[in-house]
């Protein structure tokens, strides 16, 4: 089983020799640290319970939060605190001030930030705090990064990278097909079931963050790409042990996350593409071309899984021309002025 592993990763890694081998440990360095004083790791792990069974968030934000926390538990207890009720803002801040001096991306030190104001606010809720140690705390201004895409050209050629029709090719090159047409995040495609997906209706249900639920269409190629991979790929890669998961490894279990981004980082190289390309950038284009489409800036968000039309926005700025076609198509200066016979706007104008 272990030969096996080993081939696939082997395979998946030749164009990529400055990944870790295979064994290497690649355990987060908050959890690989020396154990945290229990007047600390206690509080964190009923925090970490807490939110695995009532909050319902996603397995990968809750090991962030876990991390982000002990990362700032072992700060304070080299400072001397004892515990959490004696944590002091000013001590906080410094923690801040450190990580940013150790060149802590900003949208890192925010997050960070959103992991202490919400472990503060169970902390006072549990009556393990009378305070909230953060309530004086200033985080740094997050600025959005328009997101980065792939032109159609490219996607095209990223897509028709995974040649020939052996079942690594066919899986491959469904997975692309799917990322592309349905915009998943990497932890959701890496998760799907057989359950999820169906091809005679043409969508796939998601779980997203929160455990949120919603429906997104699959594109005809992208239908017909795993149309191709059930019935002529997937069972090379089965094994006694194997469950529902839909796109396998060499050893029958759902392929990972890091594999992905291996995979999606070979095929950009064979497709002559030079920007740097991960997995999200398959999402980004998803949204963006869309939006360029004509494609509902509500109905986008929805199939993305934001909560909020805020963050779907962003993709707004990446395509001005269609700003410009909608302005053109619709303000009434750019259909020659003309008025309805009432003397007012046309009616499609008067509503924009």
């Amino acid at each position: 089983m272990k030969r096996g592993r080993d081939q696939e990763e082997n395979r998946d890694r030749a164009v990529r020799p400055d990944l870790p081998p295979p064994d290497a440990d690649v355990t987060p360095p908050a959890v690989a640290a020396a154990e945290l004083p229990a007047a600390f790791a206690n509080d964190i792990d009923g925090f970490i319970g807490f939110l695995e069974l009532e909050r319902g968030l996603s397995p990968r934000t809750v090991e962030g939060y876990e991390s982000d926390l002990r990362q700032c538990a072992r700060f304070l207890a080299r400072k001397g605190v004892r515990g959490w009720p004696a944590v002091e803002p000013a001590q906080l801040s410094d923690w801040i001030y450190t990580l940013s001096e150790e060149e802590f991306a900003v949208s890192s030190l925010a997050r960070k930030l959103t992991a202490l104001r919400t472990f503060a606010r169970y902390l006072m809720r549990e009556r393990l705090c009378d305070r909230d140690f953060t309530e004086l705390l200033v985080g740094p201004k997050l600025v959005r990064k328009i997101p980065g895409t792939l032109s159609p050209g490219e996607v095209g050629r990223l897509l028709a990278a995974p040649a020939g029709g052996d079942a690594y090719a066919l899986r491959d090159r469904a997975m692309l097909e799917l990322f592309y047409a349905s915009g998943l995040r990497v932890s959701e495609l890496a998760g799907l079931t057989l359950q999820q997906i169906d091809l005679d209706h043409g969508f796939v249900r998601v779980f997203g963050k929160g455990s949120k639920e919603r429906v997104v269409p699959v594109g005809t190629k992208a239908r017909a790409a795993l149309a191709t991979y059930l019935a002529a790929g997937r069972r090379f890669f089965v094994k006694p042990r194997t469950g529902s998961q839909f796109f396998l490894s060499e050893r029958g279990t759902a392929i990972s996350r890091k594999m992905l981004w291996v995979l999606i980082k070979k095929y950009a190289q064979l497709a002559g593409i030079t920007k740097p390309v991960k997995p999200h950038l398959l999402r980004h284009s998803f949204a963006t071309h869309l939006l360029s489409g004509g494609a509902d800036l509500r109905a986008i968000q929805e199939m993305l899984g934001h909560a909020t039309i805020g963050t779907t926005q962003i993709y707004t700025a990446v395509t001005p021309d269609r700003r410009i076609t909608e302005h053109e198509k619709y303000h009434p200066r750019n259909r020659d002025g003309k008025l309805s016979r009432d003397g007012m706007l046309p009616r499609r104008c008067a509503r924009q």
